[in-house]
């Protein structure tokens, strides 16, 4: 039994492949052309097929091989049998191939939190912006991420009709982040990404006060944190709450597997624990480095306001 993979190592190994199923039902639905969009507290919170399908494939297909995992999904769905065709119970060989890191080697199910966010960018998902939509699974284990997933359905898309579809990178701490091309910004150069769809005055006074040079508007949170790892932006400074933990769990896991770093605005790291609330009510600020010299720019008007 010694040889067989840790509960870890085995958990993102489906946790890639059901990635890998999410992104096919997101390009399915999209391609059918009905997204069978409902409002849910508004126009810029919305619900989608794909979000609804998704979640269900998720979090069937974990529960089924994990039934012991606590899995918290953003949308609050009916409880109903998911369709059998739905859940994927394969495990990723590249990922089981991978040594699980010393210190989460004997983890048990019941200790770990999944959070998956079925559909990150919705609104873009509606708007055809589809560079933009991430499906996202973050493992968290005391109250920490630990690990994560990134499935980008639409990756390429932007090469037209035949191109090869959709990516998946993933990332557990002590041990690294795969599936992409780890870059960093050239030297010298403060490019802050920012919401696209969600901004106030609290917002744009905080991405000023960094000084960028240039600033990047996005929808997504898994989208922005894609955007630190390739050298696209050295900062995702969102101060204001409607991140919720879902958004930042599996993202936060790949950003620190790197060496990055995701905390609230006054430089405090989120919990990820199943009883926490799940709204990250201090704004997000994320990097790849030095974190602190951006804390330090946060404005006092900001930390008052998301006190």
């Amino acid at each position: 039994m010694s040889n067989s993979p840790a509960l870890l190592m085995r958990l993102m190994a489906s946790a890639y492949s059901v990635a890998e199923k999410s992104g096919a039902i997101a390009r399915r639905v999209m391609q059918s052309g009905d997204l069978g969009i409902v409002e849910k507290t508004g126009a810029n919170d919305l619900q989608t097929a794909a979000d609804r399908l998704v979640q269900q494939s998720i979090c069937a297909s974990l529960s089924r091989s994990f039934p012991k995992l606590t899995i918290i999904g953003e949308e609050d769905l009916p409880a109903e049998t998911v369709e059998e065709d739905l859940i994927d119970t394969r495990q990723a060989e590249e990922v089981l191939l991978k040594p699980c890191p010393p210190e989460y080697s004997g983890l048990k199910e019941e200790e770990l939190v999944v959070w998956v966010d079925p559909l990150d960018g919705t609104k873009e998902y509606t708007e055809g912006l589809l560079d933009h939509v991430t499906v996202l699974i973050g493992v968290a284990y005391g109250g920490k991420a630990i690990a994560g997933v990134i499935n980008q359905p639409f990756f390429n898309y932007q090469l037209g009709s035949g191109a090869d579809l959709g990516r998946t990178m993933w990332g557990v701490l002590g041990l690294g982040a795969f599936g992409f091309q780890l870059q960093e910004v050239p030297d010298g150069q403060r490019i802050v990404t920012t919401t696209r769809s969600h901004s106030n005055k609290l917002v744009t006074d905080c991405v000023a006060a960094m000084e960028p040079h240039s600033v990047i508007k996005v929808g997504g949170a898994g989208n922005k944190i894609v955007q630190l790892v390739e050298g696209k932006a050295s900062a995702y400074v969102f101060a204001s709450p409607g991140c919720k933990k879902w958004d930042t769990c599996g993202p936060e896991a790949i950003l620190q597997a790197v060496g990055g770093k995701l905390t609230d605005m006054h430089g405090n790291a989120y919990c990820y624990d199943a009883n926490v609330k799940h709204m990250n009510s201090a704004g997000v600020l994320a990097t790849l480095r030095n974190h602190e010299y951006y804390v330090s720019r946060v404005p006092q008007s900001v930390k008052q306001a998301l006190s």
